[in-house]
């Protein structure tokens, strides 16, 4: 029996904060109380530091398969337990792309012998695989993504016939990205015919301007509203999008969410000149007004999650001109430290980071016993020193790719300890992983 008694943990969750012990018993959280007697139980003195639910990241780009140069399901699910995170979601943009519920089902099995993280993967839409995407058993799937704009591969959905067959007929979430493809196209060719090959990144959020996100979020918005579908759209990144959303009703009763982003809360258009194409993400990193209103709509409930869209490249591709190097980046590993940063700058609390990052992805995805700190529910737990000053380095990075946005940046807390289903997956630095994470399963009909 794997019985551990985490003692003297200030425990973050469900809104307050509270001193006290919690003991974990095979894959689940047995007990919760001020004090609890250890017995046989292995005991780990968490000394004051925080005791959170693990993050649960509902937008990854782990590249497997297909493109594993870049990056693997069980590289970036290492990444991610070290900085916090217990589950993700991942992306159906492999190659090939997750069109069919067989190649799904194969990123399922590649997860259950490598992943160390809890995972869940979305089912991807085409233009012309419906049948496919019904087959998709809604209890076992987090949802369905579609593109509504600019991607990569053919993922790219813009018949509208496809549009309202997907929205009208999918049981369950559909989580969109967001930009208009004809606006990117026109505005590309103009920048392009203005500055040439060499054009700077700096322009890439004038590109993928404001007009395009917005164009097509609140398209998205439309079709969910006239055939009430459960629409979860992610990555905002313009402040006009933010008040296309809702605050006045409760999370488990909204149709519509949005998830914000941490490159989109961290940075701006100021830092192009600094980081170049090592921040070219889609939607694009926009203005200081953006990421300011982003953070607003986030602390006021308008936005319902923070994530990442950890989506690694090599250096080598990084480091092309504008118009050749992808977009995306790594960011799993360092999400919680950055917005436990956000808290030592008092613009947002130990309580809000644990809503946006554990409990409400677990409600808005209706995820089956976990995100929250609860007697019976897996033990996906995290300690962190939040005085714990570490520079980020090449060499204590964990994502295949080998580099970060966050390099050489000093963070103020640091993940001590990552409990995954009940296991410990990361001790003081060491990974230990005799035991692979679960798939995730959801209470949904």
């Amino acid at each position: 029996m794997n019985s551990t008694v985490i003692t003297n943990a200030k425990i973050v969750n469900e809104g307050k904060v509270t001193t006290g012990d919690v003991w974990i018993k095979n894959q689940r959280i047995e007990k919760i109380a001020g004090s609890i007697p250890t017995g046989h139980a292995t005991v780990i003195d968490a000394n004051g530091k925080l005791l959170l639910p693990g993050a649960i990241d509902d937008q990854v780009h782990f590249r497997e398969p297909g493109l594993t140069h870049k990056a693997t399901i069980q590289t970036e699910a290492r990444a991610a337990v070290a900085g916090g995170v217990t589950s993700f979601m991942e992306m159906p943009n492999t190659v090939p792309p997750v069109f069919t519920q067989a190649l799904l089902e194969d990123k399922y099995q590649i997860a259950a012998r490598t992943s160390l993280a809890n995972y869940s993967f979305f089912m991807g839409a085409g233009n012309d695989n419906l049948e496919e995407i019904l087959k998709t058993d809604i209890t076992k799937v987090c949802g369905l993504k579609i593109f509504m704009g600019s991607s990569t591969g053919n993922l790219l959905v813009d018949n509208p016939v496809v549009l309202e067959n997907l929205f009208s007929k999918f049981p369950s979430l559909i989580a969109t990205h967001c930009e208009d493809e004809a606006t990117i196209l026109k505005n590309t060719a103009d920048y392009k015919a203005k500055y040439g090959d060499g054009m700077a990144v700096k322009y890439h959020p004038l590109i993928r301007s404001e007009e395009a996100c917005f164009k097509s979020s609140s398209f998205a918005i439309e079709l969910a509203k006239k055939h009430g579908t459960r629409l979860h759209i992610l990555h905002i990144s313009t402040a006009k999008e933010t008040h296309q959303f809702d605050n006045s009703t409760p999370l488990e009763k909204k149709k519509i969410t949005a998830e914000a982003c941490i490159h989109h809360l961290w940075f701006s258009d100021a830092d192009y000149d600094r980081l170049g194409m090592l921040i070219k993400w889609n939607p694009a990193i926009k203005t200081k007004a953006d990421q300011q209103e982003i953070l607003k709509a986030v602390l006021d409930d308008r936005i319902d999650v923070i994530a990442t869209d950890h989506a690694p490249h090599t250096l080598e591709e990084k480091s092309k001109g504008y118009f050749q190097a992808p977009s995306g980046g790594p960011l799993v590993q360092h999400s919680l430290v950055a917005m436990l940063e956000f808290y030592h700058q008092k613009k947002i609390s130990l309580e809000k980071i644990v809503q946006k990052m554990a409990h409400n992805p677990a409600i808005l995805f209706q995820i089956q016993e976990r995100g929250f700190i609860r007697e019976g529910y897996f033990a996906d737990l995290v300690l962190v020193d939040i005085n714990l000053p570490w520079t980020v380095k090449k060499e204590n990075i964990l994502a295949k790719c080998g580099w970060s946005p966050f390099e050489n940046y000093i963070f103020q807390s640091a993940v001590t300890h990552t409990w995954v289903s009940g296991h410990l997956a990361f001790a003081d630095g060491q990974l230990h992983e005799q035991k692979k994470g679960e798939r995730l399963g959801f209470s949904r009909k």
